[in-house]
């Protein structure tokens, strides 16, 4: 089994979406209304895993429409390379639609770091258990489904925001439904912690009348946007870089002035690194480095080396580059000092 970063598919691969979220947090109902859409019609057989069973049902007839069989899936270890195989040989899918459920660990089918392979390797032991997928079968897209009428449970629990940052870390697209009682401040705060969760995700919030405008949201930045230039106080360092991810317009031309750690990835040019911090985005258990592609003079960047900690300031630009598929923020370096580590991670 493979995942995709947006590359085209191979002949013999078969596309997987998985759609994901919590019980009755609409992914039936997303399904049944994607199944419908012109551009979603397919000639060959749609196989969709079905792996819980909600309030919403799938009508039998609305299936052979569009060509599905539905399966069931009793339990994890369903997803194992044989029964898949099997299913495989049975209908000759077209494509593959897996309506995941949320409280199976999500890293198990591409050995994630909260997998089980992954900690049973951490923790010294065997593994318990072992998902696989036919090597032919491409994660094409991940869409992540949430009740913003319940989405604070599940977003403010520490052990669903574990199942939660699974779900968002490779989601494509997130969608928070059901946002008609849901405070304009409820909202921001969600919109941070998600984009935290799911950096590569396009984030959309519903109601009842349709998508919510995000940019008439209110703001809430603790440093004044309409300055030049940004001194960023250690525990806002989080907040700026999902905004500036989120919003990059608003950064172009400032100066802003932070405490990071440096990152120097093998291979990268002698004019470039990572400033950033570790992030708690949903456990302990999950770290992200959170930080922008940096240039400057190789000369000043090179006593520098990974680990190292220091005080900068930059000037925020806009550059294509590989990393972000298309155009993103690239901070131009105008000066660099060594300083003392923050022993705190970030955390939203």
């Amino acid at each position: 089994m493979a995942t995709s970063d947006n590359y085209e598919l191979q002949d013999d691969q078969i596309p997987v979406f998985l759609i994901n979220g919590f019980l009755e947090a609409g992914k039936t109902e997303f399904i049944k209304y994607t199944m419908a859409q012109e551009y979603f019609q397919a000639e060959g057989t749609t196989l969709l895993l079905l792996c819980e069973e909600g309030e919403s049902e799938y009508d039998e007839a609305e299936l052979e429409k569009y060509h599905t069989v539905a399966i069931r899936m009793e339990k994890e270890t369903d997803f194992n390379e044989a029964y898949l195989s099997k299913l495989q040989a049975e209908y000759n899918p077209e494509r593959i639609i897996i309506e995941w459920n949320g409280m199976w660990n999500q890293d198990d089918l591409y050995d994630g770091p909260m997998s089980e392979q992954e900690l049973a390797k951490d923790q010294g032991r065997p593994a318990n258990y072992e998902l696989s997928m036919p090597e032919s079968w491409v994660i094409y897209q991940v869409i992540t489904i949430m009740d913003g009428s319940t989405l604070g449970i599940y977003i403010n629990n520490n052990n669903m925001r574990s199942f939660l940052g699974q779900m968002l870390r490779e989601a494509e697209l997130a969608i928070v439904n059901r946002c008609d009682n849901v405070s304009s401040e409820q909202l921001v705060d969600f919109r941070r912690k998600i984009r935290a969760m799911g950096q590569g995700a396009m984030l959309i919030l519903e109601d009842k009348n349709g998508e919510i405008q995000q940019d008439m949201l209110p703001e809430d930045l603790p440093y004044d946007l309409a300055a030049d230039s940004i001194e960023l106080k250690p525990e806002d360092y989080g907040t700026w870089f999902v905004d500036c991810m989120d919003n990059p317009e608003r950064y172009l031309g400032k100066k802003i002035s932070f405490t990071a750690m440096v990152l120097k990835r093998r291979g990268m040019p002698a004019n470039e690194f990572i400033p950033g911090r570790m992030a708690m985005t949903c456990c302990a258990a999950d770290m992200t480095f959170l930080g922008f592609v940096t240039k400057g003079d190789p000369a000043v960047i090179a006593p520098f080396n990974t680990r190292d900690w220091a005080k900068l300031t930059a000037t925020v630009t806009m550059e294509e580059r590989e990393e972000y598929s298309g155009e993103g923020p690239v901070l131009e370096l105008a000066s660099i000092v060594r300083t003392g580590p923050i022993e705190d991670v970030v955390t939203f």
